[in-house]
């Protein structure tokens, strides 16, 4: 998947439980899902059924800190695997200036590492 992102992306070893926000029906699903990387902008994450470009997600991020990020994703790109899972690249719908930050230092502390 080409990079699209202006923030930098980092992986977690996290994962998200997400149920559609759409309304298209009145059962409410979790899906689990593996994260891939995460931005202060979205996160890219793995996943087994096929989802919708456009559709809103709420979402439960588990961060390095063992904190929990709730936030709403909405689905911006989706390319499928020789393994008939789904590569699928988000972007946060209202996300906390807080939450945001929480990202931010992560990354900046990821930088310092590598150094």
């Amino acid at each position: 998947m080409e990079e699209k992102r202006d923030g930098r992306r980092m992986g977690l070893s996290a994962q998200l439980l997400i149920k559609n926000m759409n309304g298209d029906t009145d059962k409410t699903e979790s899906v689990v899902i593996e994260v891939l990387d995460v931005s202060k902008t979205g996160v890219g994450f793995l996943c087994d059924r096929p989802l919708s470009i456009g559709a809103v997600y709420e979402t439960f991020l588990k961060i390095w800190t063992d904190e929990v990020i709730h936030a709403f994703l909405k689905i911006v790109r989706i390319e499928q695997t020789k393994e008939e899972r789904y590569i699928c690249g988000t972007i946060f719908i209202g996300l906390p200036e807080m939450n945001a930050k929480r990202i931010e230092v992560y990354d900046l502390l990821n930088r310092i590492r590598e150094e």
